[in-house]
């Protein structure tokens, strides 16, 4: 064994790189740079930006685009390894126990960067954040003996193997267990100025920002920070279901929450009432909004964060789930005139997306669009968007009646929640415009009775409703670890599966579960839609106040498919399976 003295076990010995290596690198720097560039994941101005930054302070392109929030760092890391040829070291990958323990000192694992994955009689396996790194590789050999094989690490997973192998534990590694002393003294009922200091100090920025970089990271949609009487829950909603994450302890539910509040532009001196804010972050080359929700609760206050991706939100109906002949009939009324087309279905059902979409494809220089939104979640170029603000009585209703006088052409309202906002709708359709909203029902034929309840009188119904589409959500098959098995032919007759095959045999599949999918066998989610139009038939039942179920049977007999069946050709395609099917529409 080498004694712990020799400069591989603790503070690592500067280097002076000569002139040919510095050539060497900045090469390399523009060959990163350019790659980034063709991947997609980076603008030539952004890396002229960063090389003149580069000039200035000096240090490796890589680390600067992701500290400028210009590239996410997996993004650099995959471009690196191809540019290297090296592989790209998985998160499951990291070993279960420390490798080399009793030969390499944790501290110079940490100050390299490096971390052993695993070894052999000839050869050690060696995750880096930085595989250009020689005098480590150099370093490995020397005490090892083996010729050291480097993989390229991402530097949060990096960080976080280490962490998990050599730091304190899990839950209490150094930025925890620095926060936990500063808040010893610091109880709930801290005055505000105790809690701003603390909410401003940096073990409690970086750790909110960690949890919101693991969260994008996750590609969740919400972050849940919930305080209970012994602990604080952190959970994430990914593909639409909660998932626990190792949440901080339950002493530092204040400082999280204040600096939450901080960022969100809160009263962090009110913790008696709900309160709602925006938080928008620039974080791994994205835009990011967070949507801050904070109520009271028995233990403190708990807060929600809806992350509203930029450039996360695919504007494209097939992408969303839209069958060729669903878009078809969906498109057939999204380009009328005039009436009014309605979205349904329940919360976080995409609704939103799918009306942005259709904005998108109607956005011209021609057409005047206006919205009215509660809130604006995403801001579209050419689109005069509207955020309703309750307090000073700008309600749907009130906007509405102004910007029928803006001369609009299409206008959205982003939902019709009363009679008096469904009569303005009702009186705009009528008047030439082309009107898209949304209403909380369970499926298409529902909504007509919703808007009778409403008031809407039958005939201005019948004259003005175009088409109807009702959407859930269901999670999508990871495409690295789906299981494919043969229906039993009672379940094929049963589900009526025969007539989405095509005359092919059906092949469904299971979610199994892998490392690329969490374990939970889903990546992603899309649309299983049916699509209403108001056909002549349908219209005359609307007349005689028909049921949903007479408005439903009439509608598949003008040939719509529903949502459960739209979900069962989505299944029987390979896309979901039938059990999230059935979760999502609960069919008998």
């Amino acid at each position: 064994m080498v004694p712990c003295g020799a400069s591989f076990c603790g503070a690592r010995p500067a280097l002076t790189e000569s002139n040919d290596e510095t050539e060497v690198t900045e090469a390399t720097r523009k060959r990163l740079g350019e790659l980034l560039i063709e991947r997609g994941k980076l603008d030539a101005t952004a890396l002229e930006r960063a090389l003149r930054l580069q000039q200035e302070s000096g240090g490796k392109l890589g680390a600067l685009l992701v500290t400028l929030g210009l590239c996410a760092q997996r993004d650099v890391t995959e471009a690196l390894a191809a540019q290297l040829g090296l592989p790209v070291l998985d998160a499951a990958s990291y070993p279960e126990l420390p490798v080399l323990e009793e030969r390499i000192s944790a501290r110079f694992l940490r100050e390299a960067r490096a971390l052993p994955v695993r070894e052999d009689d000839n050869e050690l396996a060696l995750a880096m954040a930085d595989p250009t790194d020689r005098y480590t590789i150099d370093a490995f050999e020397m005490v090892t003996g083996r010729a050291v094989r480097p993989m390229v690490a991402i530097p949060t997973e990096l960080d976080a193997a280490l962490e998990r192998l050599y730091g304190a534990g899990k839950q209490n590694g150094p930025l925890v267990g620095d926060l936990e002393q500063r808040v010893d003294e610091i109880a709930f009922d801290a005055d505000v100025q105790q809690l701003k200091d603390l909410a401003s100090e940096a073990p409690v920025i970086r750790l909110v920002s960690l949890l919101i970089t693991n969260a994008l990271e996750a590609r969740a949609s919400d972050i849940h920070i919930e305080p209970f009487e012994n602990r604080l829950i952190v959970r994430y909603r990914i593909d639409g279901v909660l998932h626990e994450i190792e949440s901080p302890p339950k002493r530092l539910s204040a400082a999280v929450i204040s600096r939450v509040k901080i960022l969100a532009n809160l009263d962090i001196a009110e913790r008696r009432l709900p309160q709602d804010g925006r938080i928008r972050l620039r974080i791994q080359g994205k835009e990011i909004d967070l949507r801050v929700s904070t109520v009271p609760t028995m233990h403190g206050e708990s807060v929600v964060m809806r992350i509203l991706d930029k450039g996360g939100v695919a504007l494209d109906f097939h992408k969303l789930g839209f069958m060729d002949d669903t878009l078809d009939a969906f498109m057939k009324a999204l380009l009328q005139p005039n009436g009014i087309l309605l979205v349904t279905g329940p919360t976080g059902s995409g609704k939103t997306t799918t009306l942005y979409t259709a904005l998108d494809r109607l956005n011209n220089p021609d057409v005047k669009i206006l919205t009215v939104e509660d809130p604006v979640e995403y801001q579209m170029a050419g689109i005069n968007q509207i955020q309703v603000k309750p307090q000073i009585d700008l309600t749907f209703a009130n906007a509405l009646r102004s910007i029928v006088r803006q001369d609009p052409d299409v206008i959205m309202i982003g939902e019709i929640r009363d009679l008096e906002t469904a009569q303005i709708a009702v009186q705009s359709a009528l008047t030439g415009h082309l009107v898209l909203s949304t209403v909380h029902t369970n499926d298409a034929p529902s909504t007509i009775n919703r808007l009778l309840d409403m008031g809407v009188e039958d005939y201005l119904l019948s004259s003005t409703v175009i088409g109807i589409e009702a959407q859930r959500l269901v999670r999508t098959l990871c495409a690295h670890c789906k299981e494919p098995y043969h229906a039993v032919p009672e379940v094929i007759a049963q589900m009526g599966l025969a007539r989405f095959a095509n005359g092919h045999d059906i092949t469904l599949y299971h979610a199994k579960g892998c490392a690329q999918c969490a374990n939970t066998g889903y990546t992603g989610r899309i649309s299983i839609i049916e699509m209403m139009p108001m056909t002549d038939a349908v219209r005359t039942m609307v007349m005689k106040h028909a049921n949903a179920a007479e408005l439903k049977a009439q509608a598949m007999k003008d040939g719509m498919l529903t949502m459960y069946e739209d979900g069962l050709r989505k299944a029987v395609a390979g896309t979901t399976t039938i059990e999230e099917v059935l979760r999502a529409t609960r069919e008998d």
